[in-house]
């Protein structure tokens, strides 16, 4: 079976624009590590991996994965997925979380990690850091995907709740009120000195979902081939830094010294 973009079968989904960015800088970390190791396997770490949207695929390409997560259902989930994809001897889920991390797997074990969407939950995003950056073997990398300030500051703007957006701008932790459900954001120079400080050196850096949440749903859905013309939008701007401070979410890619 040849491994695919984590996305429903057939043409893209709207869902996919979540994911293929990311997957596309993460399967290129795998096969780059591959290389330089001469290891055919490796070992990688998915931390708050939830039900697998990417530890699945990376053990489709003959890869080893943890999944810590905190949520039993979501390991559940992770488990059952697995099954059904033929691969669950090669993915094993563990219940923790970031900071806790060295409770449940050990230090300098994995050649890639990925902490998505976790710094924004957890109460020092600095260790959880650190602590992703010492599961790393040397010459391993980090993928990071965090939520990106500047995009909910143009969300709310566009919705018309400018108040808000202006209190996102200058909350320290890019909060746009009391009703806010996430509890932290970030622009692409936190996250990449987040890397640094934890003696990373910071790789890519893309912006995730620049356009896919400010399209009306119903062109999206209803336009024939509009999925797969904004999914191309999305890939041509991700890499430009010009679009970084107005991403829903983005990812750095960092790297260990050998």
């Amino acid at each position: 079976m040849r491994p695919q973009r984590p996305r429903t079968e057939g043409s893209p989904s709207r869902a996919s624009l979540r994911t293929a960015v990311v997957w596309d800088v993460v399967k290129d970390a795998l096969d780059r590590r591959t290389r330089e190791s001469g290891r055919g396997a490796l070992d990688v770490l998915d931390t708050g991996g939830g039900s697998g949207n990417f530890a699945v695929p990376a053990a489709l390409l003959g890869h080893r994965v943890t999944v810590v997560d905190p949520s039993p259902n979501a390991l559940f989930a992770l488990e059952r997925r697995a099954a059904e994809a033929g691969v669950a001897d090669q993915v094993r889920g563990v219940q923790g979380d970031v900071h806790g991390l060295f409770d449940v797997v050990d230090r300098g074990g994995f050649d890639i990690v990925l902490c998505h969407g976790v710094l924004e939950y957890v109460d020092d995003p600095a260790e959880g850091v650190r602590n992703t950056a010492e599961a790393l073997r040397p010459g391993g990398s980090l993928s990071l995907l965090a939520a990106g300030l500047g995009g909910a500051v143009l969300a709310r703007a566009l919705a018309g709740h400018f108040t808000e957006a202006r209190h996102a701008l200058g909350d320290p932790a890019g909060r746009w009120g009391e009703g806010d459900p996430v509890p932290r954001r970030f622009t692409a120079e936190q996250l990449a000195d987040l890397v640094a400080a934890a003696g990373m050196k910071v790789g890519a850096v893309h912006g995730v979902r620049v356009f896919a949440d400010l399209v009306p749903g119903v062109l999206v859905d209803t336009e024939p081939g509009a999925v797969e013309a904004l999914l191309k939008l999305e890939e041509a701007a991700a890499e430009l830094p010009a679009f970084h401070a107005v991403a829903t979410q983005l990812h750095v890619l960092g790297e260990k010294h050998g």
